[in-house]
């Protein structure tokens, strides 16, 4: 078995094998070098953690009506209702 070279105790190490940022400057179209966030493909300034709440929690939340909750409900009530359509044109 041969030895290995690295010294595993260099913090460097770890950072330099760490995962890229997958943001790209709409200027020069390189990609961003700094280590991504853990769990994201995004580091810190570009955006990972960031944001706000959904629903009703977010800031310019005013009454629902288009909410992803809403729009589901409503997409099951006109398949209801389709359904119902199609059943009545059999029995007629």
């Amino acid at each position: 078995m041969k030895k290995s070279d690295d010294n595993l105790m260099d913090p460097t190490k770890r950072l330099n094998d760490a995962p890229r940022c997958t943001a790209t400057a709409k200027s020069t179209g390189k990609r961003c070098r700094a280590p991504a966030v853990q769990g994201w493909s995004v580091c810190r300034m570009h955006g990972a953690r960031g944001g706000h709440a959904a629903g009703s929690n977010h800031p310019s939340w005013k009454h629902g009506e288009r909410s992803r909750e809403t729009e589901e409900m409503r997409k099951t009530i006109n398949e209801l209702i389709r359904a119902d359509r199609e059943l009545q044109k059999m029995i007629d």
